[in-house]
């Protein structure tokens, strides 16, 4: 059965990673565009191009390096996906949540995902780091589709706590001790990857979203049936204004996320130091 084979898969690479470091992690960072580099502090003692790694997609999308790291960051061991996948580079939902199977099949109980993403929210300023509370998935695509399986999670998942609220309450305690001012909102999850128009930007809002961007919720989705603690964070990189529309471009949103990655790695590192090692 295929997914038979897809746990095959998840395990077989699993295993590869495991058994090439000294402990395994129990801690998952995904990071998103022009973000890579954010974990500037880890100490790294296993890294491995996607390619080398079996069954593992390839990075495609701009600024996504394409590099698995494992190491320990605030003492704690992770391991850190300098890039991820995205449906509109063509990978379907299970190819695009194939790492977090991966991880999850390592031991990885908490998982981090950040992105670069566009405010919806007219008091967001570009730069802003958004806790995000909740998601919307407009992407058209759920990872969980098709036959379940069952050691990976139940079939109906239930996505009322998909953003863990401790998580939330240890990234609120960080930043005030780190003075690093944050916001919180809804994230929009769309196929992309074309750029919002000024009336589904309208809609957008309409509907309760903050932010908006083309990654994350099926990862989200694939970790919280695995059970994981998921805490999720996005960039601001620009801010829609329906009506005085100014055109975004890859290269800004990229050099606006880079701008932001001291501020995003001193946060995580209050949330990642104060969990269980």
């Amino acid at each position: 059965m295929i997914l038979d084979e897809s746990r095959r898969n998840a395990v077989e690479a699993a295993g590869f990673l495991n058994a090439r470091i000294p402990h395994s992690p129990r801690i998952g960072w995904i990071a998103g565009t022009g973000l890579g580099d954010a974990a500037g502090s880890l100490r790294v003692t296993a890294a491995f191009d996607y390619r080398s790694i079996p069954h593992f997609p390839v990075a495609t999308a701009p600024s996504h390096a394409g590099r698995l790291l494992l190491g320990d960051f605030e003492n704690r061991p992770v391991v850190i996906m300098q890039g991820r996948f995205h449906l509109y580079e063509g990978y379907s939902p299970a190819e695009v949540t194939f790492p977090v199977r991966v991880m999850q099949e390592m031991g990885v109980r908490r998982l981090v995902v950040t992105n670069a993403a566009g405010g919806l929210n007219p008091s967001f300023r570009t730069g802003d780091l958004m806790v995000i509370t909740d998601h919307i998935n407009l992407t058209g695509a759920n990872p969980l589709t098709g036959p379940n399986v069952a050691a990976w999670g139940p079939r109906f998942p239930d996505m009322t706590r998909a953003y863990d609220r401790g998580l939330i309450a240890l990234a609120e305690n960080a930043a005030r001790t780190a003075g690093i001012p944050i916001r919180s909102g809804v994230y929009v999850g769309l196929r992309g990857p074309s750029l919002e128009t000024p009336a589904e930007t309208r809609a957008l809002k309409a509907l309760g979203g903050d932010a908006v961007g083309f990654s994350t919720v099926p990862e989200v989705i694939a970790a919280t049936h695995a059970g994981m603690q998921v805490f999720g964070l996005s960039i601001i990189t620009n801010v829609n204004d329906p009506d005085h529309p100014i055109p975004a471009t890859v290269e800004d949103i990229i050099a606006v996320a880079r701008q932001a990655t001291p501020f995003l790695e001193r946060l995580l590192g209050g949330v990642i130091g104060q969990l269980d090692a």
